[in-house]
Formats: structure tokens, sequence, C-alpha cells
């Protein structure tokens, strides 16, 4: 198998953000979940959001995905509605964030084509990672599930123990649990483990390349885009 994980700016490919928002869509309703800030389109104009797109090699087919969204005057990151409702504490934790540049890594999803090589649960991460340090951005935030959690402390997160139930919330409905983290560093890294740390560095520093993974479906290539 053959994918190409492609960072794009969504004002300035409708076509490709269209495709992401209906195979996102796809897989939330497989789960149940309708009501999600994350999956709100109003984001679709704005213009400090970048996607990456996990797409066939021909760029014809959009197996998944996820988003790098920056806060700015205009626009909260999707967490802060989502999370205001069930712990206000939200509103002093953002006010640390005055003066940085952060963003939130959400909106992330891979449809079943794709499931079990990894792609959604490491390599998309990972790339979220490399994007935001491109961008030359300060902070990151995320939601992760219990099944991503691992993967995300070890590419730098860490948990927001502060908010929700020790960094835990009922997110996106009752009985799915996720955990809110954030990397306050993203130019150093410094809690990533060393090999995920030079991992990401390789990826800024070589945006666009092939990379040959294994994974328990069997061999895969990537071909990395990660231009902005």
């Amino acid at each position: 198998m053959r994918v190409r994980i492609r960072a794009v700016r969504s004002i300035s490919d409708k076509i490709t953000t269209d495709k992401y928002i209906d195979g996102h869509f796809s897989v939330l309703e497989a789960y149940g979940v309708t009501k999600i800030t994350s999956a709100d389109r109003s984001w679709a104009e704005n213009p400090n959001v970048y996607l990456l797109v996990v797409e066939s090699e021909d760029g014809t087919k959009v197996f998944g995905g996820g988003r790098v969204q920056i806060k700015s005057g205009q626009y909260n990151l999707p967490l802060e509605p989502a999370i205001i409702e069930k712990d206000t504490r939200i509103v002093d934790y953002m006010s640390k964030y005055e003066g940085l540049q952060v963003a939130e890594l959400c909106g992330v999803w891979n449809s079943k084509e794709i499931a079990g090589y990894g792609i959604g649960s490491i390599f998309l991460i990972r790339a979220g990672v490399a994007v935001a340090s491109l961008l030359d951005l300060d902070c990151l935030m995320g939601f992760c599930s219990p099944f991503t959690l691992q993967n995300c402390q070890r590419l730098g997160f860490k948990i927001i123990e502060d908010l929700g139930d020790n960094g835990t919330f009922l997110y996106p409905k009752e009985g799915l649990i996720a955990t809110i983290l954030d990397i306050k560093n993203i130019r150093e890294l410094p809690n990533a483990k060393c090999d995920e740390r030079e991992k990401i560095f390789y990826l800024k520093n070589n945006p666009v390349h092939s990379s040959e993974e294994t994974s328990p479906k069997g061999e895969f290539t990537i071909l990395y885009d990660l231009k902005i």
C-alpha cells in the first residue's frame, strides 16, 4: 500500500477540504457521534487552519486526516467551547497562552480502508506536531482517546491534569473518554522520547520525502508532502 500525507491550507483547497469533511462525518456517524465542536464546518473558512490529509497516491481519494487549527482573536480552538460546558477552568487555563502562538491538533480520523496500519494513531499525529513546528508555533493542544494516549505522550504531549477529572472528560459523548493534553515547547519537544523527537525533526527538515514503514497489517509506503 502507498498513501500520501499532505499538508494544505484549508481555504486554499476546497475540493480536498470537502473530501476531508465528508470522510470525517462518516466516521463520526459510525460511532454515533452527531454533535461535536471539532466537526463544525465553520472552520473551513478559517485562514488559520491547516489540513493533514491521508490520500491515495493520485490524490483522488481521502482515507483520513487531521487539522492544525491556530487560535486567533476571531477564532477559538475547538476544545474551548467543548470544555467550557463541563469545566469553566478552561478560561483561566487558556489565559496562560496569551501572547503565544497556540494551536489544536483536532479532527483526526482514518477510514476502515487503512485501519490497522497505525496511520491515524501515530503517523498523522507525528506529522501534525511537525507541521506545528513548521508553522513556528509555540504550543499545541489536543484531545486523544485512550487508544492513542501512550503514543501522544511519546511525542511530547503532557496531560493537563488541572482540567476535567485529572485531564479526562466524557467526550465527545457519554461513554467515550477523552484526555486533554498539550506540548508547551514545540521547538524543542523536551518531553518527547528521543526516537520520536528525531523523527519529528526529520519531518520538519525534510517535509517532502517517502518512508517505508511496517505494521501488523504489513509493509507500506508513506509519501510525505508537508510543505505549507
